[in-house]
C-alpha cells in the first residue's frame, strides 16, 4: 500500500532556510526572489532558483500563511473524459474530500500527453496542496515525477518520487474474476472476453482476472476481443462473435461495451441469455433497464474514494506514524437476466 521516499529516503520537504544555506544567502533573500521584489542582483536570483531547483523547493504562500502549516486542500490531476468510470470516480473524491474537510483542485489531462502529467502535479504544487491525488487511467510511459506532499494513486502507481506514496483502486481483478465464475458456474464450457483498450490499467485488470479464472477451471481460453469502452465498440465486437456459433458466453469489460455486444448478437438471431449470456462491468444506471437487464459488476466508485482518501489524509496529518492497513474492495455480482445456463 505504502513506499518509502525516493532520492535518499528522506520524507522532510525543503524548506527556504534549506535553499538560503545552499545559495549561500539570507532567507529573507530567497523571500525576496520567490516574492519577485526589486533590488536583487540577477547573480543572486540565478544562485537562489538553482538552488531551489536541486533541492526541489516550491513556493507555498498559502500554507505559510496557516498557523498549521497546512491548506487543507487537495489536488486531484483526473484524465479529462466523460467515461463512466473517471467521472463517477472523481465524483466520490470530492465528495469524501469535502466530508473530510478538505478543499479540491482538479487539473484534468488528455489522453497520449505524458507531459500533461507533470505539468499538473507541478500546478498543484504551486498552489500549495496538502496531498495530490493521480486518478490516471492510463499507462503514458514513463512520467518521473518529484512531489513533496503525500500522494494518492488510484490504479497502478506512476514512478513518483514522493514522502509516501499510497495506491488505492485495486481489486478489478477480482470482480472481473467473480464475473467470469459466474459465467463458468453456469455450465459453460469458455468464457469470451471484450476487453478494453491494452493501455488502461484497469482493462489489464480486468483481462488478469478473466485469466485466472479460466486457469482456475482449466478452462480453454479463447482469443481477446479488444474494444475501446463504447457500445459502438461492443456492436462491432458482438458481430463477429455472433458469427461463432461455439460462442455462449461473454464478460465484457464495461457495460457499455456489453449492450452493444448484445444488439449485435440479437441482431444476428443469437438470443441473450438463451445463446449466448453476458456479464458487464460498473452496474451503470441504465444497466438494469435493457433488454434483457444486464448482469454486472457493480463497481463501489463511492467505497473506493473514502479507503483512498482515509490513507492519504492519514498520511497528510500523521507524517512519522505507519501507514494505515490495506483492505481490498467488496465483490458486488449484480445477476440480472443476461446470464442462463447454455443452451443444451
Amino acid at each position: 500500500m505504502t513506499r518509502p521516499a525516493g532520492r535518499g529516503g528522506s520524507s522532510a520537504a525543503p524548506r527556504s532556510v534549506d535553499v538560503a544555506r545552499l545559495a549561500g544567502v539570507s532567507q529573507k533573500t530567497v523571500s525576496r526572489v520567490f516574492n519577485d521584489e526589486p533590488y536583487v542582483s540577477a547573480d543572486v536570483r540565478r544562485r537562489v532558483l538553482d538552488a531551489a531547483e536541486q533541492l526541489g523547493y516550491r513556493l507555498n504562500s498559502a500554507a505559510r500563511a496557516l498557523a498549521s502549516g497546512r491548506t487543507r486542500s487537495l489536488g486531484v490531476v483526473s484524465l479529462g473524459t466523460a467515461l463512466y468510470g473517471p467521472a463517477t470516480l472523481l465524483v466520490g473524491i470530492e465528495r469524501v474530500a469535502r466530508d473530510l474537510g478538505y478543499a479540491l483542485h482538479v487539473v484534468n489531462t488528455m489522453e497520449g500527453d505524458p507531459a500533461g502529467i507533470a505539468g499538473a502535479v507541478g500546478s498543484l504544487l504551486g498552489q500549495g496542496v496538502d496531498g495530490i491525488i493521480i486518478s490516471e487511467p492510463i499507462d503514458e510511459g514513463e512520467v518521473p515525477v518529484r512531489v513533496d506532499v503525500p500522494v494518492l494513486v488510484f490504479g497502478a502507481p506512476l514512478p513518483f518520487t514522493a514522502p509516501r506514496v499510497v495506491t488505492a483502486g485495486g481489486g478489478a481483478d477480482l470482480m472481473a474474476r467473480a464475473a467470469t465464475e459466474h459465467l463458468l458456474a453456469l455450465g459453460h464450457v469458455t468464457v469470451h472476453h471484450l476487453a478494453g483498450p491494452r493501455r488502461w490499467y484497469v482493462a489489464g485488470d480486468r483481462l488478469a482476472g478473466w485469466r485466472a479464472a479460466l486457469a482456475a477451471r482449466g478452462a480453454h481460453e479463447p482469443p481477446v476481443v479488444e474494444g475501446d469502452w463504447s457500445a459502438a465498440s461492443g456492436y462491432t465486437a458482438g458481430r463477429a462473435l455472433a458469427a461463432d456459433p461455439e460462442v455462449t458466453a461473454v464478460f465484457a469489460a464495461n457495460d457499455d461495451m456489453a449492450i452493444g455486444l448484445i444488439r449485435a448478437l440479437t441482431e444476428a438471431g443469437r438470443r441473450v441469455p438463451d445463446d449466448v449470456s453476458v456479464v458487464g462491468f460498473d452496474d451503470i444506471a441504465v444497466a438494469a433497464y435493457v433488454t434483457p437487464p444486464l448482469t454486472t459488476v457493480r463497481q463501489p466508485f463511492d467505497a473506493v474514494a473514502r479507503e483512498g482518501l482515509k490513507h492519504l489524509v492519514h498520511a497528510i496529518e500523521n507524517p512519522d506514524s505507519d501507514p494505515l492497513p490495506a483492505s481490498d474492495p467488496p465483490v458486488d455480482l449484480v445477476v440480472r437476466d443476461s446470464t442462463a445456463r447454455p443452451p443444451a
